[in-house]
């Protein structure tokens, strides 16, 4: 590779092979498009393996310097995000909450260098357009929200860090099997008039204790390593196609922003964690058997433990109704949209006062033809 190009690429500063202007990376392509002279420069494809982290080594500091890249940013006052900033930026707003960032305290920090990056794929226009399809089959939305999906300065496209873990686990548990069983039982009730006895089949259940061991290998848990974003929203952008996955290369990024985790590789195994445990016990359930299960106690080992540092691509819209923030996010590759939405109390009140008039309608004109 050019070493003047090797050089552009360490740095994240992108000039035109052809008048050497800026360059932004052109979504769903392996390009970099000149803002000034419209020439194509394709970005070099790195071929290496998506090569899994030793998760207890890094936290030891064992391979921090040679796994660790440094890169511009600036943290907002009000929502706590740390965000990039492309060069020569004067004013800017956070993707987040749209607070103005001090651009004075711009500072260089030094993060987990990521592994791989999901490419955005999905235009900004065409981001905007899976927005306004999904806004107009709002019911109830206040027409503000739809001014603010035709504001470009509402959507930010954001690549957002993600952590995977893998992990091998050997749990050990004791519980109790539940077996059901019936017994008839006799009562009474009231039939034409006449107390009658009758008998009925009641379902029981002895509980016989069970003790055990399973294990499980987990592939690619994948968690969000943001607290910008609901939790609740971001996962249901899933799933995410991350066989698209290409080699980490700072060129992906130039023209968007990049957000540093939150979340830390430590605190993130944490949450991989409270993930894997619904299918542990899902595992120790099917292993105690019977109709029904208690889990009594349960204590998991997690060994082998490996990771990768990613970044996703998604369209965020932070929005500004009756003093309330409202967040609206666009998966940069599939064009999913999720977002928790705003309602207008007014057209509510409208379309219940043209109901109750529909009703006092009908009721005239059946009483008028009676």
């Amino acid at each position: 590779m050019d070493e003047t190009l090797e050089k552009e690429l360490e740095t994240g500063k992108f000039a035109c092979i052809s008048c050497g202007g800026d360059l932004k990376y052109q979504p769903g392509t392996s390009s970099l498009v000149c803002k000034h002279c419209s020439t194509t420069n394709e970005i070099p494809q790195i071929e290496e393996s998506f090569e899994e982290l030793d998760f207890h080594q890094f936290l030891a500091k064992k391979s921090k310097s040679a796994e660790t890249i440094k890169d511009n940013f600036v943290k907002c006052h009000n929502c706590g995000a740390t965000s990039s900033l492309a060069p020569h930026v004067t004013s800017s707003n956070c993707p987040y909450c749209s607070t103005a960032l001090v651009i004075e305290e711009l500072h260089e920090e030094e993060i987990i260098k990521p592994k791989a990056i999901l490419p955005f794929h999905l235009k900004l226009d065409e981001a905007k357009g899976a927005f306004k399809k999904w806004v107009k089959k709002l019911w109830f939305a206040p027409g503000d929200l739809q001014k603010a999906s035709l504001n470009f300065d509402h959507f930010k496209g954001i690549y957002i860090p993600y952590w995977t873990y893998d992990s091998s686990t050997y749990t050990r548990y004791t519980g109790q099997r539940g077996i059901h069983y019936y017994v008839t039982q006799t009562y009474t009730t009231q039939e034409n008039g006449k107390t009658v006895t009758k008998t009925r089949q009641v379902q029981k259940t002895r509980w016989y204790p069970s003790e055990g061991a399973v294990s499980k290998f987990f592939d690619d848990v994948l968690v969000t390593a943001t607290q910008s974003l609901s939790k609740k929203y971001i996962y249901k952008l899933e799933p995410w196609d991350l066989e698209n996955l290409v080699s980490f290369e700072k060129s992906y990024l130039s023209g968007f922003i990049t957000e540093k985790y939150q979340i830390d590789l430590e605190n993130g195994f944490d949450v991989a964690k409270d993930k894997m445990d619904s299918r542990i016990r899902a595992l120790i359930r099917k292993d105690i058997g019977g109709d029904v299960q208690r889990i009594i106690s349960m204590k998991t080992n997690y060994d082998d433990i490996t990771f990768k540092h990613l970044l996703l691509p998604v369209y965020v819209s932070a929005y500004h109704y009756k003093n309330k923030l409202y967040q609206f996010l666009v998966n940069g590759r599939t064009g999913e949209v999720q977002g928790e939405r705003p309602y207008s109390w007014i057209k509510i009140g409208f379309a219940v006062l043209l109901g109750i008039a529909l009703i006092a309608a009908i009721v005239f004109f059946a009483n008028n033809s009676k």
